[in-house]
């Protein structure tokens, strides 16, 4: 079943190359997320300059990734602390 949730099309420079991004979040929340990839990719790149493209957008991949279990977990630890505090 298709979805009746419009996308928008939204185009966005990472590390120096145009990326055209089709999804449903908006034009401003793509160019969020492109530009925080782009500033981790340049940080990473910036401490190790020996490192291809390729090997960059994984290390900045993995990061990302890192952070979001982080986040998630610290969510989760702050949902069950609310929990016992309502009970």
């Amino acid at each position: 079943m298709l979805s009746d949730v419009q996308k928008s099309r939204t185009t966005v420079d990472i590390y120096g190359v145009q990326y055209i991004i089709i999804g449903t979040e908006s034009p401003s929340h793509i160019r969020l997320v492109a530009s925080k990839v782009d500033e981790k990719m340049r940080e990473i790149s910036s401490k190790n300059a020996y490192l291809d493209s390729s090997k960059l957008a994984v290390l900045t991949a993995v990061n990302a990734v890192n952070d979001y279990i982080k986040a998630k977990d610290r969510i989760e630890q702050l949902e069950n602390e609310l929990k016992r505090v309502k009970d």
